[in-house]
């Protein structure tokens, strides 16, 4: 293994297997129990001070990133740039969760998309992002891509699904917290191929006409862990 590779991939003192699929695990019950609070009438930052309520309330420290929850036409956003605010949801409409919350050492990170009310094309959107996350993450198992090679993937089936892949969102590290300390390039940069428990894959579509977009994200993993 390279020196390059090494760091990028190496973790810290605090870094274990059950510790990092425990942080995972109440990362995804976390964003279940958020969107099934999430409401049409409420303002997006209301929608955000709740999803902060949940994580705390589940024993869960905010972390190394906002806690997002964003609304309609602010899903298109890249998520270094703010919302625009008093955005409401509608009946029918679309939205996602972005997290990362921490668990004891271990960081946690995860997203997903959520349709209220009925629009094809939302729906659309947000079963695509899951399903090319795992279009990406089964050719990482399969073929053993590099980062790099795995978002060209990405971006190629995106265009064929219809949707812009956002590359703002490259994915990046996880690890036990600080990730930052470690390594801060993202995998879409990554010219090797990434370990299993060592990474975020990450997954924005958008609209071709920017009206609204979906996310995906988790820990890249093998297919024992996806029921």
């Amino acid at each position: 293994m390279s020196e390059i590779l090494a760091n990028a991939e190496r973790v810290g003192p605090a870094f274990s297997v059950d510790g990092m699929l425990l942080a995972r695990n109440k990362t995804r019950e976390a964003i279940s129990n958020i969107a099934s609070r999430v409401r049409p009438g409420m303002v997006e930052e209301e929608a955000v001070e709740m999803a902060k309520r949940v994580l705390l309330e589940s024993d869960l420290a905010l972390s190394w990133h906002p806690t997002r929850v964003r609304f309609g036409s602010n899903t298109i956003k890249p998520m270094k740039q703010a919302s625009e605010p008093g955005v409401i949801l509608k009946d029918n409409d679309i939205f996602f969760i972005d997290i990362a919350p921490r668990v004891g050492a271990w960081e946690g990170d995860g997203g997903a998309s959520f349709v209220v009310g009925q629009n094809a094309q939302y729906e659309r959107c947000a079963r695509d992002a899951e399903r090319l996350f795992h279009e990406v993450r089964e050719v990482w198992e399969r073929e053993r891509l590099s980062g790099q090679a795995l978002y060209a993937f990405a971006e190629k089936n995106a265009r064929a699904m219809g949707w812009e892949l956002n590359f703002d969102l490259p994915g990046h590290r996880v690890s036990d917290f600080p990730h930052a300390t470690i390594h801060t390039g993202s995998l879409a940069e990554f010219d090797s191929t990434p370990s299993a428990m060592r990474w975020i894959l990450e997954i924005h579509l958008r609209d071709p006409e920017r009206r609204f977009g979906a996310f995906f994200e988790d820990m890249l993993l093998d297919n024992e862990f996806y029921g």
